[in-house]
């Protein structure tokens, strides 16, 4: 049996690279591999990755192509959204098809690093198709890890207003805030504003009688009221736990209720809301209750089929 050199079992490769290294024809036809794009093999023992699947695209492709949209934020870390596609960008009229790839086309390339568009451009990208809601907890997730400079986004839009995905991230820009500490918390926040219900403060230290410090996900002061979101790793990690067990005691101490918003409840947004909106009542609230009309639901459909209204930075 013909010896397979380790580069060919570890990653996918070009068929003339393979061809180049001894491999014979016969061999790459064989049951030790398989063939992903033209021209672009694997070792079918290979167990693919993302990672992987971008890679064999990039083979594939003109070398000029780019990784763009989701698949970009995606290629730097972030763990959000579908996998396939994968988008590409390419500057010219360059039509190419393949298999669980994406690539898009334009006049003039946008700013690049390494091998993938920069993250404003590529966040612009992703806006153009993406679901309202999604764009907001992810722009604000990039906000967050320091990715995301408003700065260039502004240039971009202001600059560039002829590129796909513009019009829709205009939109999203005045809701993203880069105090949420979660992708959840993100999209908790999106689904309270959006009900019409009053701001939070917004993982604010608040200081306590005996000197200690909380910091609440959500807090409404005028109602002395909390949210928390409780993710996987408040119940996973002992250390989070222990916290959090401290946090609800000092809750109890000062007479604030709160609400513990879960990743199953988040699948039900009205609920959430209105478990939310039944805590503030209970401390007092006696504002607008929330509304689920046509603000609301643009939250769950492309920003696209949003009606365009002036919006104002927070």
């Amino acid at each position: 049996m013909h010896d397979v050199p380790a580069r060919f079992r570890q990653a996918p490769f070009l068929r003339s690279d393979a061809l180049a290294a001894g491999l014979t024809r016969g061999v790459l036809q064989g049951a030790r591999f398989r063939r992903l794009h033209h021209g672009v093999y694997c070792f079918s023992a290979r167990e693919m990755t993302f990672l992987d699947a971008v890679a064999a695209a990039r083979l594939a492709l003109p070398d000029g192509a780019r990784t763009t949209g989701i698949t970009r934020l995606q290629e730097l870390g972030l763990d959000v959204g579908p996998r396939s596609p994968l988008h590409f960008v390419v500057e010219g009229d360059h039509h190419l098809a393949l298999d669980g790839v994406f690539l898009h086309r334009t006049a003039e390339m946008p700013s690049c690093d390494g091998a993938g568009v920069s993250v404003e451009p590529a966040y612009v990208a992703f806006c153009a198709e993406a679901r309202a809601l999604d764009a907001i907890k992810i722009g604000c997730e990039l906000l967050r890890r320091g990715w995301f400079d408003l700065h260039a986004v502004e240039h971009l839009l202001t600059e560039q207003r002829w590129r796909r995905g513009v019009a829709q991230a205009t939109w999203v820009l005045p809701h993203l805030d880069h105090r949420c500490r979660s992708l959840p918390e993100a999209e908790l926040l999106a689904l309270l504003r959006f009900s019409g219900l009053p701001e939070p403060e917004v993982n604010a230290p608040m200081s306590l009688p005996d000197g200690g410090v909380i910091t609440p996900d959500f807090w409404y002061a005028r109602w002395c009221r909390a949210v928390e979101y409780e993710g996987g790793q408040h119940q996973e990690d002992r250390a989070q736990y222990t916290v959090d067990i401290e946090r609800y005691a000092a809750y109890r101490r000062l007479g604030a209720d709160y609400v513990q918003v879960t990743k199953e409840l988040l699948r039900l947004p009205r609920t959430t809301v209105r478990r939310v909106h039944r805590l503030l009542v209970e401390g007092g609230y006696d504002g607008p209750p929330p509304v689920f009309g046509p603000h609301w639901q643009s939250l769950f459909g492309p920003i696209r089929d949003v009606p365009r209204r002036p919006q104002r930075r927070r």
